[in-house]
């Protein structure tokens, strides 16, 4: 047994870990029109003990160069920090792209005591770092600092607002151990990870099989089941370290922190979704297997007519239906039922919507959050997928993202 309590602070709550994030002049305005204030664009996690590690990277062939840099380490290592930055992806740089980052750790080793450090960017692709802005940052760290709010912060892009969880689990023999995470992600979101960086910190004395595990298990309940636009960038990393620094460790303790954590910050980013208002599931069941339910269920939450039927709050059922017909799985307009929450919108019994059941469609769907739901009579086979609206704001905010 285990109690989980969600507290304040971020990876500011985990022992043995720091973290800080300043601005060195690559972000110069506020990040909304509610804020005076520019947020930081470099930023650290740096652990007391060396960490074990375990990441997933972006599904995109062009991965980016802290990706690759990542990926040189032996198989195993362990690290004791990490620097991010905003702005700058660091992407299609070729091999001078590593070289970048090498010579970046050289200029910090005086600082602060590194061991196989990593690095994460976020930003425009297709320029080299600005190492000399970069290094700015160095004489500006407090390398003892607890300040998840400003690192969270720091590696904001497009995002509205910072996104941080923090949760501590107390076991039936008295011990505790912390988990927390923080992330960036708004646009460019699509299941198999999206422009998304999460760093996840815990002081869990996790065996390094059990993080593999189980961070594959919460990044498919998660990040890999959301999408905004579609598009799958260069540099998406969800990173797992720990430290052990707590003694405690409980597996499924552990599990379900992990489970909600990843969840919770995948919900976070679509609902900062690039101009997004609404946030739905689509959860598609008797599929003929497993996989074509995957398939409808991710068609439905990347399809743009879909998506600006619910930015519209227009019930038109039409526009499901053929974005599963057009996915490729077995399905049938006689077996397929359609409903918004637990509205029937659709069945081989009833096709035409009257406007008593549009009138209930149309409440549902100016709610913030609501499900699609469709049953294909096909077979056993089920998936949710998460998705949001598309609105005007979404298409200015990329036509503008270099301006």
């Amino acid at each position: 047994m285990f109690n989980l309590f969600s507290i304040k602070g971020g990876i500011s709550n985990v022992q043995g870990f720091y973290c800080d994030g300043v601005n060195v002049g690559m972000k110069t305005s506020p990040a909304n029109s509610e804020s005076s204030d520019v947020d930081g664009d470099v930023a650290f996690i740096r652990s007391e003990l060396p960490c074990e590690v375990s990441a997933r990277f972006t599904t995109n062939k062009f991965q980016a160069a802290p990706i690759k840099h990542y990926l040189n380490y032996p198989k195993g290592f362990k690290t004791n920090f990490v620097l991010m930055n905003a702005k700058n992806a660091n992407a299609m740089t070729g091999e001078q792209g590593v070289k970048d980052i090498e010579s970046l750790f050289e200029k910090l080793q005086p600082y602060t005591n590194l061991h196989n450090p990593i690095m994460s960017s976020t930003g425009v692709i297709g320029y080299r770092l600005n190492q000399e802005k970069i290094a700015l940052a160095f004489d500006t760290f407090d390398f003892n600092a607890k300040n998840s709010e400003k690192t969270a912060r720091s590696i904001m892009t497009t995002d509205s607002f910072k996104k941080e969880l923090s949760f501590q689990i107390e076991l039936d023999n008295g011990q505790t151990f912390n988990i927390a995470g923080i992330c960036k992600g708004a646009g460019m979101i699509n299941p198999a990870m999206a422009t998304m960086l999460c760093f996840i910190t815990t002081d869990a004395n996790i065996p390094k099989a059990d993080m593999e595990e189980l961070l594959s298990e919460a990044t498919e309940g998660s990040f890999n089941r959301i999408s905004v636009d579609g598009d799958t960038s260069t540099n998406d990393t969800i990173m797992l370290l720990a430290n052990g620094a707590s003694g405690a460790y409980n597996k499924e303790a552990f599990r379900e922190a992990l489970n909600k954590m990843t969840f919770e910050l995948a919900m976070m980013i679509l609902k900062d979704g690039e101009g997004a208002n609404k946030l739905v599931a689509f959860e598609v069941k008797g599929a003929k297997n497993s996989a074509e339910a995957q398939k409808a269920s991710r068609a439905l939450s990347n399809s743009l007519l879909v998506k600006t039927a619910l930015f519209g709050e227009d019930p038109n059922w039409g526009r499901i239906a053929s974005t599963i017909g057009a996915s490729g799985v077995a399905c049938d307009d006689s077996t397929l039922t359609i409903y918004y929450d637990n509205l029937l919108i659709y069945s081989n019994e009833q096709r035409e919507l009257d406007k008593e059941r549009e009138a209930k469609a149309y409440k549902i769907m100016k709610n913030d959050s609501f499900r699609v739901v469709c049953d294909l009579g096909m077979g056993e086979g089920s998936y949710t997928s998460y998705g949001c609206d598309l609105s005007y704001e979404y298409v200015k905010i990329n036509a503008e993202y270099r301006t």
